[in-house]
């Protein structure tokens, strides 16, 4: 193996001869002899390129990379260096920064700096859901003046599709669920000899809380998700950007009659399950308790406040609009996949559920300060 380089002096004063072939081709066997230099090398170190012929970039970088392993060590090039020395050289220096900037900043990794991230992610999150809601209050506003944007016909189909074909489920869930709630009611009662407020259980239970909040849920299930899915494919086969480059607005045409619908149809479900929730107490205290529906009609009137029932409808609409934004606007950011779909369909879901719960429980703290 023919030597490349030749080191010489002592006592922190160093000489490195380069000498014989440094081209690409020389790396292999110019590597070999840089890995046996010795590792202390401390003071100055002159390397002399007088002899080294065809400097390759690649044998200069690997010099340049072994003699910066010396931390006590100052170089300096005589002979005529190439002139890709001193490239290699910032290139080198730059690198070093960036390694030693990067290592001294944090990297985010640790329990601030996820914080911090799922901070700034939800900002964005709630102004892109403000920025939605607005762009839907500026079609509704628009339609005062321009009737035709309503889409009258889209309007009945999705109160159809929301409203009447959900009046089965809604309408058994509600009755089994009042049948549970009164035959509980009864069993704790009956201990007391109270069997008669039951009936007041059932009324208030039913047409404050549990009809629309069963409602609400079933609805959200059902047509929530249905908004995302739908309103989703169409984003998945780029139909709303063609409705775009044709001039239309996807939100007048999708969103819109869809919110409106449920807007219209969830009060008349809440309706039809306090109407089934009080025929399953009424069924469930005439087989348990033998309470004849004249007596239950009785004690039902005398339980009900003016407000009982209408604190339970004026929370559909709000419900409503809750569940029809969510599921549209989770529809409105599917892109690129199936899997995206499936996904932002599930967290229409149970976003909707968890804010329909969050808004029920500020009406009944609302309620009780109003003493409504």
């Amino acid at each position: 193996m023919t030597n490349v380089l030749a080191l010489e002096g002592g006592d922190d004063v160093w000489r490195l001869n380069l000498k014989g072939d440094w081209s690409p081709q020389a790396l292999p066997q110019i590597e070999q002899q840089l890995a046996i230099l010795p590792a202390t090398l401390a003071g100055d170190l002159t390397c002399d390129w007088s002899e080294a012929a065809a400097p390759g970039i690649g044998p200069t970088w690997a010099l340049l990379a072994r003699i910066s392993a010396a931390d006590r060590l100052s170089v300096r090039h005589v002979g005529g260096p190439p002139r890709h020395l001193q490239f290699l050289r910032d290139l080198q220096v730059g690198r070093s920064a960036g390694a030693a900037a990067q290592h001294t900043q944090p990297d985010g990794s640790g329990p601030v700096g996820k914080l911090g991230r799922w901070a700034l992610w939800q900002g964005a999150e709630a102004r892109a859901a403000v920025g939605f809601f607005g762009r839907i209050v500026a079609v509704i506003g628009e339609a005062f003046g321009k009737p035709r944007a309503l889409r009258l016909s889209s309007l009945v189909r999705h109160i159809y599709e929301t409203g009447v074909t959900a009046i089965p489920i809604v309408a058994l869930i509600a009755f089994l669920v009042s049948v549970i709630v009164a035959y509980l009611g009864a069993q704790q009662l009956a201990r007391f000899g109270a069997d008669i407020f039951v009936v007041d259980l059932i009324a208030i239970a039913m047409l404050r809380e549990m009809g629309v909040l069963l409602t609400a849920i079933i609805v959200a299930g059902r047509s929530g998700s249905a908004f995302a899915a739908e309103i989703g494919v169409m984003q998945l086969n780029e139909e709303t950007d063609a409705l775009r480059a044709m001039g239309l607005n996807p939100i007048e045409l999708l969103v819109v009659p869809r919110l409106l619908a449920l807007v219209i149809a969830l009060p008349l479900l809440t309706v039809v399950a306090d109407a089934m929730g009080l025929a399953g107490g009424a069924l469930l205290s005439y087989w348990q308790l033998q309470i004849p529906w004249p007596q239950f009609a009785s004690r039902l009137h005398e339980a009900l406040a003016p407000t009982t029932f209408w604190a339970g409808l004026v929370k559909a609409p709000v419900f409503a609009l809750l569940i029809g934004s969510v599921g549209a606007y989770r529809g409105m950011q599917v892109r690129d996949s199936a899997r995206e779909l499936g996904r932002l369909t599930t967290l229409a879901v149970v976003q909707s559920i968890f804010l329909v719960i969050l808004a029920d429980a500020i009406f009944a703290v609302v309620f009780v300060h109003l003493d409504f």
